[in-house]
């Protein structure tokens, strides 16, 4: 299983990028005006480009060299999320301030690349105190502050969809780290009680939540559209429509091309490419999990869990998002969705998990080996 983890992950994440240009190509052309046609996938195009070269680069770097680094990854982590909040460079976006916008970089969203720098501080703080991580202090309180001061910042920019993902993610990296269940039950009660009151006193949040449980009486409302959505997998059935003839992305389900661009895979190509989604998000999971059990120290097993959980929580939760299973949260489909930070950055938590797997056990010992003659190579 070893040399098929980082195999299986790449063909997972390329099927995904493949797909979610195909579908740009359908759905964002609806959404330009005359004189810049397909400038949605053009700029998608870019970044994949952009995305696929640092995921190459990084997949080179031996991703040790990272906790080296990590504090000043987390400090500026940390920055850029600060940034949110300051007048000039804040931008807003539909009541939420996830963007900044700086004179040479230009307008990206700072939580993408604050995921991967929590996770990379998490993963080398719990490392280097493995042995302490069933305390109090080191092992719970420190780590606590290390996720709750992104994660507040997070939620506070209204991306509460992002937060609850990077503390899901977070949560995964301590208790396979050995913290004890106790202080992680309590602080996950704590947590979800803030975020119920946090929803139930923002009116925005709640009617989300009451549109939710009763979608018929709110489907030109709060409800539009994951109501939408649901027209949009019974029009197409198990075989679609055919690739373009989707109904829905015009104009009828807001955001066609980013946060429900799920339900158009659905509308135009059917219940087997969803399912074909789906699989291939699994996919990355469980080989995620593979290159994490067969990572060569404990910094590598704990980021590949992280990594491999900011890729497919997300996923759940969009995919819940558009079925209706799961309130609105506002989530992109990582891969697929139009949005160039996030699919940048997700392509880089893919080149970090390639890192890990070609440092891994199975590869130390495969080198061995041959240096020592056991293994013989054929050219």
């Amino acid at each position: 299983m070893g040399r098929r983890n980082a195999i299986m992950i790449c063909l997972g994440a390329t099927a995904l990028v493949v797909l979610g240009l195909i579908m740009l190509a359908s759905t964002s052309v609806w959404v330009e005006t005359e004189n810049s046609k397909y400038s949605h996938l053009i700029k998608q195009s870019r970044w994949t480009a952009i995305g696929v070269i640092l995921a190459g680069i990084v997949a080179c770097i031996d991703y040790r060299l990272f906790k080296k680094y990590a504090k000043h990854i987390f400090i500026f982590s940390v920055i850029l999320l600060a940034l949110c909040y300051v007048p000039g460079i804040k931008h807003t976006v539909n009541g939420e301030t996830r963007w900044i916008k700086l004179p040479v970089l230009g307008q990206f969203q700072p939580s993408e690349i604050a995921k991967l720098g929590v996770i990379i501080a998490l993963g080398s703080y719990l490392a280097h105190f493995q042995s302490e991580t069933r305390t109090f202090k080191k092992g719970f309180i420190i780590p606590g502050v290390l996720v709750v001061i992104p994660v507040a910042l997070i939620f506070f920019e209204k991306d509460m969809g992002t937060a609850v993902g990077l503390a899901a993610a977070c949560f995964a990296i301590l208790y396979i780290a050995g913290t004890r269940a106790s202080y992680l039950a309590v602080s996950s009660v704590c947590g979800m009680s803030l975020l119920f009151l946090a929803v139930y006193t923002n009116p925005n949040r709640w009617d989300r939540i009451t549109s939710f449980t009763d979608m018929e009486n709110n489907k030109l409302g709060a409800a539009l559209q994951q109501w939408r959505s649901k027209l949009a997998f019974s029009n197409g059935g198990i075989d679609g429509l055919g690739l373009g003839n989707g109904a829905e992305k015009h104009g009828y389900l807001p955001f066609a091309h980013t946060d429900f661009i799920f339900p158009m895979i659905g509308e135009e190509l059917g219940l087997w490419f969803t399912l074909g989604t789906v699989l291939c998000f699994v996919i990355i999971a469980v080989y995620g999990i593979g290159v994490a059990i067969c990572a060569s120290d404990t910094f590598g097993r704990l980021l590949a869990i992280g990594l491999t959980c900011l890729v497919v929580i997300p996923s759940m939760m969009n995919i819940g998002v558009t079925t209706g299973v799961l309130p609105n949260t506002g989530l992109p489909l990582p891969f697929v969705s139009y949005g160039g930070t996030n699919l940048v950055f997700t392509l880089v938590a893919i080149g970090l998990l390639v890192s890990i797997h070609r440092r891994s056990k199975f590869d130390d010992e495969l080198t061995t080996k041959v240096s020592k003659g056991v293994v013989r190579v054929r050219l």
